[in-house]
């Protein structure tokens, strides 16, 4: 099989369909998008709670109906029998959308705002640059993603996930969940160019959410 995972491959995929809210411990079907160096993958998988947290306990993922493509769009999605599962370390950017979240009370919502600091950023994890937002605690810099830590993926809100000049259709996700293991650059950024952010004198690059 040509795949080759376990090389650090990559896989590119569509976006997931939203599904009834369901509690932290009560699985549910949901799609899996995923992207590697060199394809995309669709499949389904059972989750309980939320997939950044599935993904961070570093273990294999069991995937099925999977369907793959190369990154290039040089051919469609087919099927791929042959894969059954999906190891965290070979993907560098999943997408994720309402389904993959456990659903919060207005006041866990408050809390996890208060508690973040936003910034907009550009993050290359080559053959990928992410555009979007990142939250963090106070004190701490977006560049700190770029440090090995026990959080494996970060979450970036409002994404656009650029190969290259191409921009890739990401389906109407929510959020993309990237694999800090690839990161080569990190750079806070004008969301809306996508050019570096020059603070001013006296400004703070960062606010509450």
């Amino acid at each position: 099989m040509p795949f080759g995972f376990g090389r650090r491959k990559d896989v590119a995929v569509a976006a997931p369909q939203p599904l009834p809210a369901a509690d932290a411990t009560t699985p549910r079907s949901v799609r899996f998008h995923g992207f590697t160096e060199d394809w995309r993958l669709d499949g389904a998988m059972a989750l309980s709670g939320r997939l950044l947290d599935t993904l961070n306990h570093r273990d294999a993922i069991p995937i099925t109906d999977v369907r793959w493509a190369p990154l290039d769009g040089s051919a469609e999605l087919e099927p791929a029998p042959g894969i059954q599962s999906m190891d965290p370390y070979d993907l560098i950017v999943v997408l994720a959308g309402a389904d993959t979240l456990v659903p919060r009370t207005d006041e866990e919502r408050a809390a996890h705002r208060i508690h973040k600091i936003t910034f907009d950023v550009a993050l290359d994890a080559p053959p990928f640059r992410v555009i979007g937002t990142v939250r963090v605690h106070p004190g701490a810099v977006p560049e700190s993603l770029l440090e090995r830590g026990s959080q494996m993926f970060v979450a970036v809100t409002d994404p656009v996930l650029q190969v290259g000049d191409a921009v890739l259709d990401l389906g109407g996700a929510e959020a993309v969940l990237v694999n800090r293991f690839y990161l080569r650059d990190v750079t806070q950024v004008d969301k809306s160019t996508g050019l570096e952010h020059v603070a001013l004198p006296g400004t703070s690059q960062g606010h509450d959410t």
